[in-house]
């Protein structure tokens, strides 16, 4: 992963993510709001292929937004193994950095301008890097592909 980001010019803290019980906690314990710990989503579109979706954690993808940006009419997420076979990372690890396959980026527009921290290839660790540099660094596709985040019923 650091390879990768080096190879793109981008600087990556890798940061030990002390055990959190919540989304508020994880961010508290990480010195950032919760829209700061932004979810690498691997997203398969309806021709086999996947792209990334960077979501900012306190919201969730908006499948038609999202949709309508990568110009499909069908999009999933996968099975954690399809998952991990299309990028080398487990859930809730995955980063578009060092990817086995470097997969389209497309992400929320809310994360531009900011320090954020990602998935880092391994559980228990977090990867902090300048949004801005990231989104170059891939080409990302930036626009508005989430919705707030809806409660979750008990």
């Amino acid at each position: 992963m650091i390879e990768d980001a080096t190879s793109r010019g981008l600087s990556v803290e890798i940061v030990e993510r002390p055990p959190a019980n919540s989304l508020e906690e994880a961010a508290a314990g990480l010195g950032l709001e919760p829209s700061g710990i932004v979810k690498t989503l691997v997203v398969k579109r309806h021709d086999g292929d996947f792209v990334f979706a960077l979501v900012p954690g306190d919201r969730q993808i908006s499948w038609a937004k999202l949709r309508a940006i990568v110009k499909v009419n069908k999009l999933s997420l996968p099975h954690q193994d399809v998952a991990r076979d299309a990028t080398g990372y487990e859930r809730g690890t995955i980063t578009p950095l060092g990817s086995t396959t470097a997969w389209p980026v497309f992400a929320d527009e809310r994360i531009v301008g900011r320090r954020i921290a990602l998935g880092a290839g391994a559980h228990g660790l977090s990867a902090f890097v300048d949004a801005d540099a990231l989104l170059d660094a891939y080409g990302a596709t930036v626009a508005d592909i989430t919705d707030e985040l809806k409660p979750r019923s008990a």
